[in-house]
């Protein structure tokens, strides 16, 4: 009887334990207060501020009436191995020590390894009690050092190993703040005690052909698979048709571009092939063009933008029998995101359309102009492309040549389809654009020697070079010079077409390396690294191949509570990357000498929901502050970090994100926007006590100011002393602040920012100081 309560209990309690996730926020509780940490509140069977962690063949997660206070504790049970977890987040005082208490009880719990069922303290240095077979009530009791974490998760699982059976009850857990720091923020900054210069190149930039990174962000074409890659009506087409039982078919014998051609077949009724979820503005002009050709019994062909409220249309007449371009021209006089393109027909016989494109007419070279300007704000001194693992299958030479006859792919990493429209001429466009260096990465994936050296030859050889010839063909006379290439992307991951081990891999890059090189020895090659048994073997074995290597890293919020804990991934990781390729510079034989730095070609956050397309997720404040002090830890580092590219800059995991109509700098670009322009050139050292504080100084070129980067990860107002030694403040210090209402908000596209950089606003506290909670700051001091 008492098991058939369980199982009628997990009929509702399965459906809401899972509605909060280690992705939330943890907001209004006190320091050291676990919520419902003895499961009293219950509410529509709902164990309220728990989540029961749910996997294949998990265990049942439920409340029950054993409790040893109160009427209710947790509990989990499983008939047969299973993985179960209760989790619950606390706030936690930074450099404090608690002690945790709770009672654990087991039933017939048989472990499938060895631990059996615990409480960990998720996040903190803590080794939990387990427990196996059969205990009453049992008291476990763990004192700890929180360090500079402010949050923890209370983790009752079935097993330490993973998976177990049978039964174990959680109740009565609570934390007690035993010890806390007194802490007195108050530094010393040595104008005199000086490390090597920052590279500009840590302000880089990684684009990627992913989501909407390309298509649907920086580029400005508005018409999704508009090469037809997928037929009209097929699931993964946006193309819809309408009218009363079209015929389409797919033209294969003389398609204009790809593999086949839609045709509408006509007799003398009105099928609609159509486009919805078309953006407009109100007074904005928009240009494109279609390719059609067409049977004689034809009449016309009629292209239609419509909305509520809004209706306009190009006639075409005259139609030829062989593949003719059209233009296109409307006015908008509404905003909508849900406008439609139509294309419709008068006539008998085939009408067959072989692509067409929709642009808003402010569109600067094919880009569009609002993300243009977006990106100018962000300055970046290089921009990687075209990935990512996209590269690993991605001939570039699919992207060469007239826009609408190069072939639409599917993408060969990624979902969605590549329409080629964006390629090696319109990169080196938007790096003309922006002001920028082009960093390409080669497909040492999929592809191969030959390929790679072409592609060096087609943007930096002579116009006399068979690529260079083509190049010329193609509208660039002149070499374009690119400096900065990579010899493929995480060539370590299962997930990478052309996965390799690293014996083949250090053969594979060299050979690159001797190909490229053999075209243009100027140019500078970037390994595939990453940390650990792989790094050491292409560090020990192609060092005179390479002038820096790469590192990526990604970090979640799965200690989601904690915004201090949040902020200090990004920064943690750096630091873990720098400190490994110090060790091998004292292990690996001849490495010191030759000054090889990691290039930290792509970084971020990365978790959430995807709102912006493919990965597309939104960042709040609390990821900006990570990015800010991934920042200050990058200057610390500037002696072996040269390079460093934000991923992926527009949507995506991005600093900039768009809508059809509008786009925003995002929290983590008001960042990079704000250090790109104020920070200083020359680290300079910080010495003292900086805590709770993220802290960094530097001169600027001229020595003439003092720069500061202060990010303050905690709720409270910092107040804090500088003593500035090896040189004199003078007047006329500015700062400025990035603010927003709680560490949860975010900028949309179309909406008033509420992340924003506040300043520059004169400062004259001398050398005291303060700082916002939960805020980016930068002060500029003049010295004298």
């Amino acid at each position: 009887m008492k098991k058939l309560i369980y199982l009628i209990l997990t009929v509702f309690i399965l459906v809401s334990c899972n509605a909060g996730t280690e992705d939330q926020p943890l907001t209004g509780s006190k320091w050291g207060e676990l919520r419902n940490g003895s499961a009293e509140d219950v509410v529509s069977s709902e164990v309220m501020y728990w989540s029961g962690e749910s996997r294949p063949g998990s265990a049942t997660h439920f409340y029950d009436f054993e409790a040893v206070n109160g009427n209710k504790s947790l509990t989990i049970f499983s008939d047969s191995p299973s993985y179960g977890r209760w989790y619950n987040k606390v706030n936690l005082k930074p450099w404090s020590r608690y002690r945790f208490t709770a009672y654990v009880k087991t039933e017939d719990l048989e472990p499938a390894r060895e631990r059996g069922a615990a409480i960990r303290i998720d996040g903190m240095d803590v080794e939990p009690a387990d427990f196996t077979g059969d205990n009453d009530w049992s008291l476990v009791e763990y004192e700890f050092e929180t360090g500079n974490n402010d949050a923890a998760i209370v983790s009752c699982v079935l097993s330490l190993d993973g998976q177990a059976s049978g039964r174990a009850w959680f109740d009565d857990m609570k934390f007690e703040l035993l010890s806390e720091e007194d802490i007195s923020t108050s530094f010393v900054i040595d104008a005199a005690s000086k490390n090597e210069e920052i590279s500009e190149y840590i302000y880089g930039q990684f684009i990627e052909h992913l989501g909407r990174c390309i298509y649907g962000g920086i580029w400005a074409e508005m018409l999704k698979d508009r090469k037809f890659y997928y037929m009209p009506g097929e699931r993964q087409s946006p193309w819809k048709l309408k009218g009363d039982e079209p015929v389409l078919r797919a033209e294969t014998g003389d398609p204009f571009v790809g593999e086949h051609a839609p045709c509408l077949v006509l007799n003398n009724d009105d099928p609609v092939l159509y486009q919805d979820e078309l953006g407009l503005l109100d007074g904005m002009n928009y240009e494109g063009r279609i390719v059609l050709k067409a049977d004689r019994g034809i009449k016309n062909v009629k292209v239609k933008l419509t909305a509520d409220d809004y209706s306009e249309e190009v006639l075409i007449e005259a139609l030829k029998a062989g593949y003719s371009k059209y233009p296109l021209a409307f006015s908008s006089t509404v905003f909508t995101h849900n406008a439609s393109l139509e294309i419709s027909a008068e006539g008998r016989g085939r009408l067959y359309i072989g692509t067409l494109s929709l642009m808003p007419a402010d569109n600067v070279n094919g880009f569009r102009k609002d993300v243009l300007a977006l990106l100018k704000e962000l300055d970046s001194p290089v921009y990687r492309w075209p990935g990512g693992n996209f590269v690993s299958g991605y001939d570039w030479k699919d992207g060469i040549g007239p826009r609408d006859k190069r072939p639409p792919r599917k993408n060969p990493a990624w979902t969605g389809v590549e329409h080629n429209d964006v390629g090696m001429h319109e990169f080196i466009q938007l790096c003309r654009l922006l002001d920028t260096e082009p960093y390409i990465a080669v497909n040492a994936g999929l592809g191969g020697v030959e390929q790679a050296r072409q592609q060096v030859e087609y943007c930096n050889g002579d116009a006399d070079t068979p690529m260079g010839r083509l190049r010329a063909k193609n509208g660039d006379p002149e070499a374009w010079n690119v400096e900065w290439w990579s010899i493929g992307n995480e060539m370590y991951g299962g997930w990478q077409l052309g996965h390799m081990s690293t014996d083949e891999f250090v053969e594979k890059h060299n050979a690159f390396a001797g190909a490229m090189r053999s075209v243009d020895p100027d140019i500078s090659l970037v390994a595939v690294g990453e940390v650990g048994d792989w790094d050491e073997m292409i560090l020990a074995n192609c060092a005179d191949n390479m002038d820096l290597i790469s590192e990526h890293f990604y970090r979640q919020d799965w200690h989601g509570g904690g915004l201090m804990t949040h902020v200090l991934q990004i920064p943690r990781a750096i630091k873990g990357k720098a400190d490994a390729h110090r060790r091998y510079r004292e292990e690996i034989p001849g490495l010191a000498d030759k000054n090889i730095r990691i290039c930290m070609d792509e970084y971020n956050y990365w978790y959430g929901p995807h709102i912006y397309g493919e990965l597309g997720t939104r960042y709040f404040m609390r990821d900006a502050m990570g990015i800010a002090a991934g920042m200050n830890e990058f200057y610390r580092q500037s002696d072996i970090i040269y390079m460093a590219n934000y991923a992926q800059t527009v949507n995506v995991i991005g600093a900039i994100k768009t809508n059809t109509t509008h786009s925003v700098m995002a929290s983590t670009g008001q960042v990079l926007k704000l250090y790109r322009a104020q920070y200083g050139k020359t680290p300079v050292s910080v010495s003292g006590e900086t805590r709770p504080l993220d802290v960094t100084a530097a001169l600027t070129a001229g020595s003439d100011t003092l720069v500061i980067s202060a990010v303050n990860p905690t709720w409270e107002e910092v107040q804090f002393d500088i003593d500035i030694q090896n040189a004199a403040a003078g007047d006329g210090a500015l700062q400025w602040s990035i603010t927003a209402p709680d560490d949860m908000a975010y900028n949309e596209p179309g909406k008033p920012e509420s992340v924003v950089i506040d300043g520059p606003v004169e400062f004259t506290g001398n050398n005291s100081f303060k700082v916002d909670p939960v805020s980016i700051n930068i002060f500029r001091i003049p010295l004298k």
